[in-house]
């Protein structure tokens, strides 16, 4: 049998979230499918699947975005696919906040906030630290609690945050994220 291949799921799919992904992706040495930035989505959960078993080297972040459609858009239905594919391994997600009008929410293990701090609760948007424990509003994220993954980490919106995960600043908050996600996964001692 085919080992599984390792990816990490982010719930945003704008051109800062893409920038920031691209990044983030080749600092810590894994592949990123640019193919899967749109907002909404614009490949199907197949396609998305057959682009992650073509990266040579693991672990893979691919994006997914419904565009604030209500219920489960087509990020949502890609994300499914991918996620309960038999050769896909989901390490983790990034619930990603947003303000949109029909707001969806999740449960989080842990959110980051805009300065780079862990925090029991959801953060906005901005990167600044909700009222509500262990959850997150977001376009995009409904769909995460019924699936089962190891970690979620909530974060504010990718590549933005006030400038706090800019691209030039590195993309702090995604990368922090991203490694959250692969220490917690046991990424790191399954593959030495």
């Amino acid at each position: 049998m085919m080992e599984r291949r390792k990816v990490i799921l982010i719930t945003d799919g704008d051109e800062h979230a893409k920038q920031a992904v691209e990044f983030v992706a080749k600092e810590i040495g894994g592949r990123c499918i640019s193919y899967s930035y749109g907002n909404p989505t614009p490949i199907s959960g197949e396609e998305i699947v057959s682009l992650i078993m073509k990266t040579p080297y693991d672990p893979v972040l691919v994006m997914f975005d419904d565009c604030g459609q209500r219920d489960e858009g087509v990020g949502e239905k890609a994300m499914h696919f991918v996620a309960t594919h038999p050769q896909i391994e989901v390490l983790g997600a990034i619930a990603v906040a947003s303000s949109t009008h029909s707001s969806e929410w999740t449960h989080v293990d842990v959110s980051i906030d805009r300065y780079g701090h862990l925090t029991e609760f959801g953060v906005d948007k901005e990167g600044i630290p909700d009222l509500e424990i262990g959850r997150i509003n977001g376009d995009t994220v409904y769909i995460l609690d019924e699936l089962d993954i190891p970690v979620v980490v909530g974060v504010g919106d990718i590549g933005k945050m006030a400038g706090f995960d800019s691209l030039k600043k590195g993309a702090p908050i995604t990368k922090q994220a991203v490694e959250i996600i692969l220490e917690r996964s046991g990424y790191h001692e399954s593959s030495t």
